[in-house]
């Protein structure tokens, strides 16, 4: 008896061709078209495109308003060229000036910081330096990247606030 169920399941699913870059269960005989074998295959419906609502016409406003109220970014005023509000840019641009600007006074004192320890290439040796004069050399190797990493972040930190409009910079560095 279970040998007439197995068949009977097989012969319910309809086969599935591949012509070209089309699957059909409807194959064309002009199109080539190959059956697939094992596996089935997924059919993933795309999504349907909205009419804006300042386009509907005055027969299709019921559709117009149902589309209106289910997307939550259509509104009523008529599209802008610009994508932000002026003001509130104006108001984003002033707030990265400022961390930017208490950014850069940060980066500037620690390497001011860096520079009164560097002391011209000539730090000042510590106790355990004076007998390892191996560790001497690489603190004063990690105080040359550190400096280096210092301007590099003062410089950066110069290049964006003058990416921003309006916006004065201070380009003395210490």
């Amino acid at each position: 008896m279970a040998l007439w169920i197995v068949p009977a399941a097989q012969a319910e699913s309809p086969r599935v061709f591949r012509c070209g870059n089309v699957y059909t269960n409807q194959p064309a005989p002009s199109q080539n078209c190959k059956p697939l074998t094992g596996g089935h295959v997924t059919v993933i419906e795309g999504t349907q495109v909205q009419t804006p609502v300042s386009s509907a016409t005055p027969g299709s406003t019921a559709l117009a308003a149902s589309s209106a109220s289910s997307d939550a970014t259509a509104s009523a005023a008529p599209p802008s060229k610009h994508k932000v509000d002026p003001q509130a840019q104006r108001q984003r641009d002033a707030q990265a000036s400022v961390l930017l600007q208490t950014e850069l006074q940060r980066a500037q004192a620690r390497h001011t910081e860096l520079l009164q320890l560097w002391r011209n290439g000539e730090p000042e040796r510590q106790a355990d330096e004076q007998r390892q004069p191996q560790k001497y050399q690489e603190r004063v190797a990690q105080l040359r990247a550190a400096l280096q990493r210092s301007e590099a972040d003062v410089a950066g930190l110069l290049r964006e606030l003058a990416r921003l409009p309006n916006t004065p910079v201070a380009t003395s560095t210490p």
